[in-house]
C-alpha cells in the first residue's frame, strides 16, 4: 500500500477558543485527538508510513504520537517554517517520502472527517492511469465550495471557482480533501514559495493536458472547520455515523472516559462525550455536546451542542446552546448562552450575567 501525507499545519482560525491552546488536529473528538481518527483509518487502509505536515504548534504532535509504532506507523514529522499554503507544504515534505516517481502517494487534509474507501481511491487512481485523482463528494448547497465537474469517465474536466448565480451550479460535486499524486507531480510543485493546489497546481496541471481523475464517494463527509461541525463530527463518531476504529469506547449514546464522574439522575444524549476527570453534576442534561478533560457541569445545567473546553466550569441551571466555552473559562449559575458564542479561555461570567441569543 502507498505511502501518505497529512496536511495539519493549520492554524484552525475559525474554531477558535478551540485553537487557542491546541492545533486543530489535536482538539479530541469522541475521546482522542481528531488526528488519531484520520491516522487509524489509514493504517486500517494499509498505510504504513505517513508523513505529517506541521506548523501551527507544530511541537505538541511528536510528544503525543511519538513514531506512530503504537498505532502500527511509521511516522515523520516536518514543520514548515513559514506558511506555505497547501501545495508548497506537499512539496516540503517530499524529501521524506520512499516512493519512486510514478508511484502514488496519498495526501489528507487534517480537519476532514469522512468515510472515505481509501483503497477504492487508490485503486481508481492505478486504474485510470492518472497523475492526480480527487476525492469529491456531493453536497446539496455547493455555492459554498469550488466544483469539480467530470466527464463520464471520472475524468476532471474543470475547477469553478465558488457559483455565484444558479447558471454556474453546472455540478453537486466538490473537492472533499483526499488525494492520490504521482510523486513526479509532487517534485515538480515549485519551492520557496506558497502555492495553493487548489487554485494554482490543480488548473495548471488541467491546462497542461495531465490527466485528473475524480472518484466520488458519497459516504460520510464533514468538514471540521467549525465549532458546531467539530461538535457534531465528535458525536457522529459515537453514535457510529462515521466511521473509525479509534473511538476508545462503544459507539451508542454517550461516551464517558476513564476518570470522568456522572450523577446517577444526569442525562447524556446524542453522542455526548465527557472526558477524563470531568463530572457532571445532578439533574445535568448534555445532549450530543463535548465536555473535555476536568471540566464541570453543575447541577441542573442544560447543554446542548455545545463544547466544553478543558478545565472549564459551568454554573448550576445555565443554559448553553451551540456554545463554545475555552479551556479554564467558568460561567456562573443561571446564565443562558446560544446561537454560537463563543467564550474565550479563562474568562469569568458572573451568575445571572447573561440572558444571550447572537439572533435576537
Amino acid at each position: 500500500m502507498t505511502e501518505a501525507i497529512l496536511l495539519v499545519g493549520g492554524k484552525g482560525t475559525r474554531l477558535r477558543p478551540l485553537t487557542a491552546n491546541t492545533p486543530k488536529p489535536m482538539v479530541p473528538a469522541a475521546g482522542v485527538p481528531f488526528l488519531t481518527h484520520q491516522l487509524a483509518r489509514a493504517r486500517a487502509a494499509g498505510v504504513e508510513h505517513i508523513v505529517l505536515a506541521t506548523s501551527y504548534l507544530a511541537e505538541v504532535f511528536e510528544p503525543y504520537f511519538g513514531d506512530g509504532s503504537s498505532m502500527g506507523l511509521h511516522l515523520e514529522y516536518v514543520t514548515e517554517r513559514e506558511p506555505l499554503g497547501t501545495g508548497g507544504a506537499i512539496r516540503n515534505v517530499a524529501s521524506h517520502l520512499h516512493s519512486a516517481p510514478g508511484d502514488p502517494v496519498l495526501i489528507f487534509n487534517g480537519d476532514i472527517l469522512t468515510g472515505l474507501d481509501i483503497r477504492a481511491l487508490v485503486d481508481t487512481h492505478t486504474a485510470s492511469g492518472a497523475d492526480v485523482s480527487l476525492h469529491l463528494t456531493r453536497v446539496e448547497d455547493p455555492r459554498a465550495f469550488g466544483l469539480v465537474p467530470t466527464d463520464a469517465d471520472g475524468r476532471v474536466t474543470a475547477f469553478l471557482e465558488k457559483p455565484q448565480t444558479p447558471e454556474e451550479i453546472v455540478t453537486d460535486q466538490i473537492n472533499a480533501g483526499a488525494y492520490v499524486f504521482n510523486r513526479s507531480v509532487i517534485d515538480a510543485i515549485p519551492t520557496g514559495r506558497p502555492v495553493s493546489v487548489e487554485r494554482e497546481t490543480f488548473p495548471g496541471l488541467l491546462e497542461a493536458g495531465a490527466h485528473l481523475q475524480g472518484m466520488v464517494d458519497s459516504t460520510y463527509w464533514l468538514d471540521l472547520g467549525t465549532p458546531q461541525a467539530f461538535v457534531r463530527g465528535s458525536a457522529d463518531l459515537v453514535l457510529g455515523h462515521a466511521p473509525s476504529p479509534a473511538v476508545p469506547g462503544r459507539c451508542g449514546d454517550r461516551l464517558v472516559l476513564e476518570g470522568a464522574e456522572i450523577a446517577s439522575d444526569a442525562k447524556l444524549t446524542g453522542g455526548t462525550v465527557v472526558g477524563s476527570g470531568a463530572s457532571v453534576g445532578a439533574g445535568a442534561c448534555v445532549h450530543g455536546s463535548t465536555v473535555l478533560d476536568g471540566a464541570t457541569i453543575e447541577p441542573g445545567a442544560q447543554i446542548h451542542d455545545s463544547l466544553i473546553g478543558a478545565g472549564a466550569r459551568v454554573g448550576a441551571r445555565t443554559v448553553l446552546t451551540d456554545a463554545v466555552i475555552g479551556d479554564g473559562a467558568q460561567v456562573g449559575a443561571d446564565n443562558e448562552l446560544k446561537s454560537g458564542i463563543r467564550v474565550w479561555c479563562d474568562a469569568r461570567i458572573p451568575s445571572r450575567a447573561i440572558r444571550f441569543s447572537s439572533d435576537t
